[in-house]
Formats: C-alpha cells, sequence, structure tokens
C-alpha cells in the first residue's frame, strides 16, 4: 500500500486495467443486454437511453458487445502470453543456465521465428489451422515465444554467474531446483513488466486477426470483428466502429500504463531518481 500511495501512476493504472478485468470476467452481470439479442427497430440507431453507445446492423447493443468483446479479447491474449512466458520463458532460462551447445540451438530456433513478421506469421498458423479464438491464441503464442526466450536470456545469464548460484551448485542443488528457486525469482521484475507490455500487443495482434476474419468467429462478440464489421456502415451510423475501436484503444492504453508504471517502480535505477 505504500508503494501505491508513493506511486500515483502505478495506482491508477493498476485501478484502470482492473475495472476493465473485472468488466470482462462478469460481463454477462454488467452489460445492459444480451450481446446476441436483437432489436429490428434500433437497427444502426445512435446513442440513446436504451442503447447507450448505440446499436449495430443488426439492433444488437453496442455496449453490451463491447463488454463480451473485452471479455474474448483478454481470454485469447491472456492465454497467448501465458503460454508464450511458460515456453519462451524456460527455453530462455535453460539456454542461459546450460550455455554450449544447448544455448546456440535454442537460441538459433528462436532467431528462425524471429525471422517473420509478427503479423504475417500469426496469419500463416491460423490458417493452417483453421480460423477461431483457441488458433488465434496459439498464432499469439508461437509468436510471443522467441521474445521471452531472448528477453529472459540476458538477465538468467548475469544471475547464472552470481554467489548465490555458485552456492547451490556446491552444495549439490539440483538444476531444475536452482533455476525454479534462485533463478527465476530474479527475474519476477522483467518478467511482470513484459507480460504486461505483450498483453497490450496481444490485444492489437488479437484484434486485427479478427478483424481479418481470422480470430473469434461471429456471433460471438469481437472488438476487432466488430470493428471490421462496423466499417461497412460507416456513413450510416459509425457508432459501433467507433466505440469498438475505442475499446481497443483503452485497453491497449491501460496495459500500456500498466506496464510503463511497473517498470518504472521495480528498475531500482528508476526508483533512486525520486
Amino acid at each position: 500500500m505504500d508503494t501505491l500511495r508513493r506511486r500515483p501512476l502505478l495506482a491508477f493504472a493498476l485501478a484502470f486495467v482492473a475495472v476493465q478485468a473485472l468488466m470482462a470476467v462478469f460481463a454477462g452481470q454488467v452489460a445492459p443486454y444480451d450481446p446476441l439479442k436483437q432489436d429490428i427497430l434500433a437497427r444502426l440507431k445512435g446513442p440513446s437511453a436504451a442503447h447507450w453507445l448505440g446499436a449495430d446492423q443488426f439492433g444488437r447493443d453496442v455496449l453490451s458487445r463491447i463488454i463480451h468483446g473485452w471479455r474474448a479479447s483478454l481470454a485469447v491474449s491472456v492465454a497467448a502470453v501465458g503460454a508464450a512466458l511458460l515456453v519462451g520463458g524456460t527455453l530462455g532460462i535453460v539456454a542461459a543456465f546450460y550455455r554450449g551447445w544447448i544455448d546456440r540451438i535454442l537460441m538459433r530456433a528462436m532467431d528462425v521465428l524471429f525471422a517473420f513478421p509478427v503479423l504475417l506469421l500469426a496469419i500463416g498458423i491460423v490458417a493452417v489451422l483453421g480460423p477461431q479464438s483457441s488458433t488465434a491464441a496459439i498464432a499469439i503464442a508461437v509468436v510471443y515465444t522467441p521474445i521471452f526466450a531472448r528477453l529472459l536470456r540476458g538477465p538468467a545469464l548475469v544471475v547464472c554467474e552470481s554467489d548465490y548460484v555458485m552456492g547451490a551448485r556446491a552444495v549439490g542443488a539440483s538444476d531444475g531446483r536452482i533455476m525454479l528457486m534462485h533463478v527465476l525469482p530474479n527475474l519476477a521484475s522483467v518478467v511482470l513488466v513484459q507480460t504486461s507490455l505483450l498483453l497490450s500487443s496481444a490485444i492489437l495482434v488479437e484484434a486485427s486477426l479478427s478483424f481479418l476474419g481470422l480470430g473469434v468467429q461471429p456471433p460471438t462478440p469481437s472488438l476487432g470483428l466488430m470493428l471490421s464489421e462496423g466499417r461497412n456502415f460507416l456513413m450510416l451510423s459509425p457508432w459501433s466502429a467507433v466505440f469498438s475501436g475505442a475499446a481497443i484503444l483503452v485497453l491497449a492504453f491501460g496495459l500500456n500504463l500498466l506496464g510503463d508504471a511497473l517498470r518504472d517502480t521495480l528498475d531500482p535505477r528508476l526508483r533512486g531518481q525520486e
């Protein structure tokens, strides 16, 4: 609590992201309407007392669909980044711990994945596996795995040469115990900051895939899908496209802000500038 009082930006970022996450988790209770319910008389109508953010081309409430779209976007992004952190982080720590030929093989494999543009690689994976939310999560996880591997390998190289790691080796601790109990905890700050920043990026990639019809499939609400559908009616009723685009912006902004605030709080060099 003292940290939050001394870091108002961190407190604001945590609250900002927490509100959106809670709305996504409890979307069924928070949303004023069923996101699939159609009100034909309200088709393409602007904001009103009945529909605060207007209605789309099928008369579905835009606000309700945005709230449920937050749930879809966060679910895909959290699953993808979590899987990428687990696989990529493990590979990075293993490469730093053993070095030698293991390090060279793992990092060259990561370099191969790095050679592909992020969105093109994700599109290629979804094209092979088929368009749906689960394959979008797999595609994003594959794209972000080398990022976590390279990110954690650098500081892990330093930690693996520290005195306490050498001492653990000297007393006969197993390699797995050393990596889990001594190396990984000292990378927690790097993991937290990069995870929040990559979640923001994953939101944009997921929205891009859904916009192209390769992510969440209709009629399930998705922010990218809403933006894609709404662009066809920009001249008649821009509300669906405008508000879904704003929702993507707000969600990505909150996670970016949280990442920056965490970096400022956890980096000892920046803490010394207070």
